[in-house]
């Protein structure tokens, strides 16, 4: 059985190794007497630290190049185990953005006030190893997968961070918000809509002609808010309805669309689905935000193997 990082630590495990790091170098000098007329030998350099190259940063933050072509590999390696071929290319971009955001959110709890100290880490180690079978099992799924404990560790720490500020986003979204109970008739062609229309005008009841192109739901949309069909064109043109009206022609990427709204909700509970939906969208939107007011750099050499 194949056990991908990413779904058994629930988020990506990009693993960061501290920026900034210093090599500490220390000289010593013996003292020797010297004739006066002596010229004095110019003391060599201090040694300075080689810098870590690294493959992305993230508001000052960075993830070594090493590190990531290790996340690039297991990526590969996941996706083939599920029968996906993916270029080098294509998982270093995937890595990248999953990384990025991972960093984005782990940065958002921080700033938020939340640590995770070392016996919340303890604790979530726990769980882990009884998850997959014992502390040995889960010593053996991180060196199968490429990690030391301390590259985990830390790999941890970021994930429960990053899953706090997730957690905390989708919480912000209300259990219950106006929806709209929506009908269709749905059309291949737009001049067979144009000619729906007209029937409509012409006093034909939507039911009537929504069974005809629908028998089996009559057109039947159900109930949802805003921000949930992936159609943003469909999901304006309902709200734009008062109950009894039906819509104008409205194009999509799968057809032509007449909209009738049947009852609207100003604070109908959302369904699980629609929930799901909305914090996801929440998330999403929250991540755009950050990346558009962050630095962030994934170096243009990653994307070739190295």
């Amino acid at each position: 059985m194949v056990i991908s990082s990413r779904k058994f630590i629930s988020l990506t495990l990009g693993l960061l190794l501290c920026a900034g790091l210093t090599a500490c170098a220390g000289s010593s000098s013996s003292s020797f007497p010297a004739a006066s007329t002596a010229t004095p030998s110019p003391l060599p350099p201090t040694p300075t630290a080689t810098p870590i190259p690294l493959a992305l940063t993230v508001n000052g933050e960075g993830v070594p190049l090493a590190e990531f072509a290790d996340e690039v590999a297991r990526y590969q390696a996941e996706q083939a185990a599920l029968g996906y071929v993916v270029s080098h290319q294509e998982a270093a971009q995937a890595v990248c953005a999953e990384l990025s955001d991972e960093l984005l959110l782990a940065q958002g709890a921080t700033q938020g006030g939340f640590q995770v100290d070392d016996a919340m880490l303890e604790t979530r180690l726990e769980a882990l190893a009884n998850q997959i079978g014992g502390k040995d099992a889960l010593l053996a799924w991180q060196s199968a997968h490429g990690y030391s404990q301390d590259e985990f560790r830390a790999a941890l720490r970021r994930q429960i961070a990053a899953a706090w500020m997730r957690d905390q986003i989708a919480s912000l979204v209300p259990r219950a918000t106006e929806q709209v109970h929506v009908q269709q008739i749905l059309l291949t062609s737009e001049a067979e809509a144009q000619a729906v229309l007209q029937r409509l005008d012409g006093g034909v009841p939507f039911a009537e002609i929504a069974r005809e192109y629908d028998p089996l739901t009559g057109g039947e949309l159900g109930w949802f808010p805003r921000g949930y069909l992936p159609e943003k064109a469909i999901e304006e043109a309902a709200f734009a309805l008062q109950p009894g009206q039906y819509s104008r022609v409205v194009p999509s990427r799968v057809g032509f669309h007449i909209l009738y709204l049947v009852e609207r909700d100003p604070a109908r509970p959302l369904s699980t689905d629609a929930l799901l939906a909305l914090q996801i969208n929440a998330i999403q939107n929250w991540l755009q935000q950050r990346r558009e007011h962050s630095a962030i750099l994934c170096t243009p050499d990653i994307m070739e193997k190295h």
